[in-house]
């Protein structure tokens, strides 16, 4: 079963019918003991940095640990891509799992924010998540910070500057972008995760 993690934030209903659609086996659940156990954990996210506080809260940041510790696959999408990093600007005092070095920083005051639409993403072709995907691909977000580009970036997009649409290392995989609002390449990307 596919954990979809419930921490009171997020854009769980939409992810769930994105792999209802796909026909894979998940669950909205806010229970530790059912993300530890899952074959595949996704972390959704809409929303401020700060509201995956009460991961630690409810025990479910722990439950996340110890589920990569076992190499169950993990996908964070949106603000759940930004809680792998150490921390946020967006909020300081709340810290990330820190699969990932670095901080997600707020866009730069010559663009618009948050950034809200459809915008295309460049993604490399050692990607297990693009594999079969043009190289060249509209996906699309809503966020007002990112990451920056990396050794794990597999992905990356240009709004104010480059950043990090995508990250990869092992068996743990982020997007910026919502893959569940992102039409059928979007639904691929979940597609390749729920075989991976």
């Amino acid at each position: 079963m596919i954990a979809i993690v419930d921490y009171g934030a997020g854009n769980l209903v939409s992810v769930k019918k994105a792999l209802d659609w796909l026909g894979h086996d998940c669950a909205i659940t806010s229970d530790p003991e059912r993300v530890r156990n899952a074959t595949r954990v996704v972390l959704p996210g809409v929303g401020h940095f700060g509201s995956t506080a009460a991961l630690g809260r409810s025990g479910l940041h722990g439950a996340i640990a110890d589920a990569i510790d076992r190499g169950v696959p993990f996908l964070g999408i949106c603000v759940g891509m930004q809680w792998m990093f150490e921390s946020s600007q967006e909020s300081p005092e709340t810290s990330g799992l820190g699969l990932f070095h670095g901080e997600c920083e707020r866009f730069p005051a010559t663009v618009k924010s948050p950034h809200v639409g459809w915008n295309q993403i460049e993604a490399g072709a050692s990607s297990r998540l693009f594999r079969d995907l043009p190289a060249s691909s509209f996906m699309y977000f809503t966020h007002s910070f990112c990451a920056p580009l990396f050794e794990d970036t597999v992905a990356c997009c240009e709004y104010g500057g480059r950043f990090s649409a995508a990250v990869e290392r092992d068996h743990c995989f982020g997007v910026q972008f919502h893959p569940e609002k992102s039409g059928e390449n979007g639904l691929k990307v979940l597609e390749k995760f729920c075989v991976i």
